[in-house]
């Protein structure tokens, strides 16, 4: 259970980590022209739509939509904190991190997103954000998978 615990806190301090660098890369590509709007402010204005909060905008959206992504990022690294000391799969820990990365993409992306009609599937999706969002689940995965494998050498 002490050891639960640990992982969780390891991988909610890597889930900031990651998401805080993830976010930059997805500002990267916003700047290069490939993301078009950011998908933690479509996400955000979905949950507005489907609230019955007062209409918000601007920054006040802005800041829910940065506040949510680094919420999920935080439980995404919890989850793989505790999987990854679970599972102790014979490959490196940010080798790990950036599959799971892969599979949080997928499984938004590919899978919950667009069946709840907030974005299209990646494969109809503006040229250019699928890419940009892979890339940025993986420096997610990597980071976070480096951040909780830390203190593998060390046990």
């Amino acid at each position: 259970m002490q050891r639960d615990v640990k992982a969780v806190l390891d991988g909610s301090v890597g889930g900031v980590i990651g998401t805080a660098l993830m976010s930059a890369t997805m500002m990267a590509g916003k700047r290069l022209g490939l993301l078009g709007e950011h998908p933690p402010e479509l996400l955000a204005a979905a949950m507005l739509r489907g609230s019955r909060v007062p209409t918000m905008k601007g920054q006040t959206q802005d800041a829910l939509a940065v506040a949510a992504h680094f919420a999920f990022g935080i439980g995404a690294g919890a989850l793989f904190a505790v999987l990854h000391r679970r599972l102790r799969l014979p490959i490196h820990a940010a080798i790990h991190g950036a599959l799971y990365g892969t599979g949080v993409w997928a499984v938004s992306y590919i899978g919950w997103i667009p069946a709840l009609g907030i974005m299209p599937s990646a494969e109809h999706d503006r040229p250019g954000r699928p890419f940009v969002m892979v890339l940025a689940h993986w420096i997610f995965g990597g980071v976070l998978g480096s951040w909780v494998g830390r203190s593998e050498k060390h046990r």
